[in-house]
């Protein structure tokens, strides 16, 4: 894919998060989802891509747009294929309660690059760069933090493990108290918490839990441009979503999934923006003159580099978010 291409996805992401920052704390997550996805998808429709959404807002009968197997860009000839993964608003419910954290988030790939993850749970763990290889999801959550401590020389009692705060994780959350590791709970927004761990001004050593599997794919895209390992198994509920499963993955589906089954290749996009403020980017700021400031950041595995972004928008230009509709 051409490297042009990381610079247009970030005025995808940027798009999202203008179109839902001016709903934060106004208590609708939906009327906040809903504008990240109209500002999302009119920017993509603008690019010369041939796109397909294989991780978005639901199926077509579930979203109007955005959804899964959409066709998006101008599909125009020559066009790269790509498949794109998409959460517009990643965290929800913090725009709508006013915390922080919350993000428009996207990842691309070559066409076939991008696993087709049906939407249910997903046991996930991921660690940064200096950790990479020194984790197992098939192991326990203690041997995990010891080798996590190990590979980065510091004491377990000075590890810090990202968690969902939810009651599922609880047996998770006193098996690492009982070997004296630190913890770090959050409300929502898992992709976030799971690309924390490859910052180390972040303070997050290790990643683990049970969420949602499309997430987990885009923080799979996201982990594996930025030098970090991520793991995940599916975890169906119930027949119908086993059967979802052998579709959409294969009779192996229930097999650890690496990162090379979630995100093939060497040529992954992940771009970020800020909607509400955050340890890795701030939220969107509105300024005198009917103008806005974003705080985005993109990544190529192909390079490894990361940029931030910091940019400043003129929203008489951008009618679409100037105003709140």
């Amino acid at each position: 894919m051409d490297r042009e291409l990381a610079l247009n996805i970030v005025r995808v992401t940027e798009a999202a998060a203008l179109g839902c920052g001016r709903y934060m704390g106004r208590g609708n997550k939906e009327i906040a989802d809903q504008a990240a996805v109209d500002g999302m998808r009119s920017m993509f429709q603008v690019l010369d891509i041939a796109g397909t959404v294989v991780i978005g807002e639901g199926e077509l009968d579930e979203a109007p747009m955005l959804y899964i197997g959409e066709k998006i860009g101008t599909w125009e000839d020559g066009a790269p294929e790509i498949d794109i993964a998409v959460d517009p608003l990643d965290g929800t419910k913090l725009v709508a309660k006013g915390l922080p954290g919350a993000l428009a988030v996207v990842a691309v790939a070559p066409k076939g690059c991008l696993l087709h993850a049906p939407d249910m749970y997903m046991d996930k763990i991921a660690a940064g760069p200096k950790a990479k290889g020194c984790i197992d999801i098939m192991s326990s959550i203690e041997k995990n933090l010891y080798n996590v401590a190990k590979a980065l020389y510091k004491d377990i009692t000075e590890v810090t493990v990202i968690m969902q705060d939810r009651e599922r994780h609880q047996d998770l959350i006193n098996r690492a108290r009982s070997v004296g590791a630190r913890i770090k709970l959050f409300g929502d927004g898992d992709v976030a918490a799971a690309i924390a761990t490859c910052f180390s001004d972040s303070g997050v050593d290790m990643f683990i839990g049970k969420g949602g599997a499309p997430e987990g794919v885009i923080s799979a895209a996201a982990i594996k441009c930025l030098g970090g390992e991520f793991q995940g198994i599916l975890r169906p509920d119930n027949k119908e979503e086993e059967e979802r499963c052998r579709e959409m993955v294969g009779e192996s589906w229930s097999r650890v999934l690496t990162m090379e089954d979630l995100a093939k290749g060497d040529d992954i996009i992940f771009a970020a923006t800020g909607v509400s403020d955050g340890e890795l980017l701030k939220g969107v700021r509105y300024m005198a003159n009917n103008r806005a400031r974003t705080s985005s950041m993109v990544t190529r595995s192909k390079s490894g580099t990361i940029r931030f972004i910091d940019t400043t928008h003129f929203l008489d230009k951008k009618p679409d978010y100037a105003y709140v509709k």
